[in-house]
């Protein structure tokens, strides 16, 4: 059964999760030793608080020191989202805006060359997005963490390169989280580091994160690593002081623990709704770093052939990644990687669902292992999105629609719909479709519950005595809201042509042959190619039996939603009545 972690209480969710431990824990320990990590720490953070948690490995390979939820590693390019979100509290206390030119805080980028004549001039929001034009710089960043304020200023000086004019496309940056560090101590009168810590940190409880080793905390250190020809050395650079303000860009060491704080803290902000927003920053304005602003190119990585195709698309949002994927909708989170560390956080706002991983070997592969466990506990837990609740308005329509499907009133349509309504289709084509409606499926039972897309958007199914009607309405954003468009569809079930037609299209996907195609299709068409797609199926899913019946006649046309071992998919078929075989059939993955 699917649930929803929003639809149970805290404690119901938290034990489901801690279920997933000890799956977790072997997954983790498996990857850590296939990567030869020195030590990985994990977290899953769900209902406002972690979860579960643990860590593999040693801290220091030197004294034997092990890892646990509380050591700290450096988070790397993880601190851009701590200084994201430094810039949205200044701006929502109206001292800056996101679109003010860089140049009115740092007079040292007047004198930067432009790559063309219309290049919009440099803005906050650029340089926030990865939007400033600059090339890609991680390696070179990754040496920037000990500048001064002093000679941080003396590199704005020389000038910056541009690949590409600002705003024209997204480019990884350390270089503009640098300078949004500069601003942020500019605008706010303190160091950076300072502000980071008392506006943000101390406020979340995050107690044992700082920005150098030598910070006084009780927590365990972890020591960063590198491997050399097979052995783990530690890393010189590992320790690099965060000397000033350019350390906006990666600097932070945190924890298991305190990163739950922040997932936690981003979670919180969906869904919108009333109440205390915390002292922190606000909802709206967590939301707001959480939605891509800077499309970029899909990162392809090749699927397993047979496996289900994912496909993603988004970009960078303030200081986050957020994206949409095709099975798990709303994605957000960030990478971290520096000379001794790797480390990932990854959440899901509509599952309130987040994971966080830490390592102490450079670069360490951090991104797979965070999205295996946060698959793996969708897959395993049965969780769902946080549903969608429908209006007030919309479960008012709903009822009125269904008296009119029963039965006409020219007053309750009056009332019931928008002014486009019947200037897009006249009042006699709807009179003429429902009577239409009411003749082919006879009397109607109680509609299932509205599925919502939208507070004011959904569908729902309505039985017949006749097979059923799929509905389907969008309310107009009136006051009252009226409905402004109605879709109903007719269902039927496959008489006996069709269903022994389609009986024997599902006997086929287990063997597929000539023969067999020969009997199912008409000569007129394309056995070749019906034969070649079944043999696909055939190797994808394996055999098919029917789940549900879509949409269709019942006659000439159906579609239905199968079930086999590979997943779920869909096929469209059409039936020549004359000779009862199959005219045509199209499969697809279930949408």
């Amino acid at each position: 059964m699917h649930v929803s972690a929003s639809t149970m209480s805290g404690s119901e969710w938290i034990e489901q999760v801690m279920a997933a431990k000890p799956a977790i824990e072997q997954s983790v320990a498996d990857f850590a030793a296939r990567h030869q990590l020195p030590s990985l720490a994990y977290g899953v953070i769900s209902a406002g608080r972690l979860a579960v948690s643990g860590a593999v490995g040693l801290a220091e390979l030197t004294t034997g020191v092990r890892a646990d939820a509380a050591t700290r590693y450096r988070i790397a390019s993880m601190t851009k989202s701590f200084a994201a979100v430094a810039v949205l509290q200044l701006r929502d206390a109206g001292l800056l805006s996101l679109d003010d030119p860089v140049v009115r805080y740092l007079p040292e980028v007047a004198a930067l060359v432009y790559p063309t004549g219309d290049s919009p001039q440099l803005t906050l929001r650029h340089l926030l997005t990865m939007a400033p034009g600059w090339p890609e710089d991680n390696p070179w960043g990754d040496r920037q963490l000990s500048l001064d304020d002093a000679a941080f200023s003396s590199l704005l000086a020389e000038g910056v390169t541009f690949a590409a004019a600002p705003d024209t496309q997204y480019e990884y940056s350390n270089l503009g989280y640098m300078i949004l560090g500069r601003v942020v101590a500019r605008v706010a009168g303190m160091p950076f580091q300072h502000y980071v810590n008392t506006r943000i940190l101390t406020p979340l409880g995050m107690i044992s994160s700082g920005w150098n080793p030598e910070d006084a905390h009780e927590q365990t250190l972890a020591h960063g690593y590198r491997l050399v020809d097979g052995h783990h050395v530690e890393d010189a650079l590992a320790f690099a002081r965060s000397a000033g303000d350019a350390a906006a860009f990666g600097g932070l060491y945190a924890s298991v623990e305190d990163m739950a704080r922040w997932v936690a803290f981003f979670l919180d902000a969906w869904p919108a709704r009333d109440g205390d927003e915390g002292g922190v920053l606000r909802r709206s304005s967590r939301r707001e770093m959480q939605r891509c602003t800077n499309l970029r190119l899909p990162v392809w990585s090749g699927q397993r052939v047979g496996a289900p195709v994912r496909y993603e698309a988004g970009g960078y949002g303030y200081g986050l990644f957020a994206w949409l994927s095709s099975d798990l909708g709303r994605i957000v989170g960030h990478a971290g990687g520096l000379p001794g560390f790797g480390s990932h956080m990854l959440w899901l706002p509509d599952y309130d669902l987040g994971v966080v991983t830490l390592a102490n070997l450079t670069y360490a592969p951090a991104v797979p292992i965070t999205v295996q466990i946060l698959r793996s506990l969708v897959a395993t837990t049965g969780v769902t999105p946080r549903p969608v609740r429908p209006a007030a308005a919309l479960e008012m329509a709903q009822a009125r629609v269904s008296r009119l499907i029963e039965a006409w009133d020219d007053a309750l349509a009056d009332d019931l719909f928008a002014v486009n309504f019947f200037l897009d289709e006249p009042r006699t084509r709807w009179q003429a479709r429902l009577a239409a409606l009411r003749s082919r499926h006879g009397g109607f039972g109680n509609p299932s519950a509205i599925e919502t897309t939208n507070p004011l958007r959904g569908a729902w199914t309505v039985q017949g005595e006749r097979g059923w009607c799929r509905i389907w309405l969008t309310l107009a954003p009136t006051v009252p809201p009226r409905v402004q468009h109605l879709s109903i569809i007719s269902i039927f079930p496959p008489n006996a042509a069709m269903q022994a037609a389609l009986d024997a299209l599902l006997a086929a996907t287990a063997n597929p042959t000539r023969r067999r195609v020969a009997r199912i299709f008409t000569k007129s068409s394309d056995r070749t190619a019906q034969l070649k797609q079944l043999r696909i199926v055939n190797l994808l899913y394996g055999a098919c039996t029917l789940e549900a019946i879509l949409e269709g006649d019942g006659e000439q046309r159906i579609v239905a939603r199968l079930q086999s071992e590979g997943g779920p998919l869909d096929v469209e078929v059409t039936l020549d009545t004359r000779t009862g075989k199959l005219t045509g059939a199209e499969f697809r993955a279930a949408g």
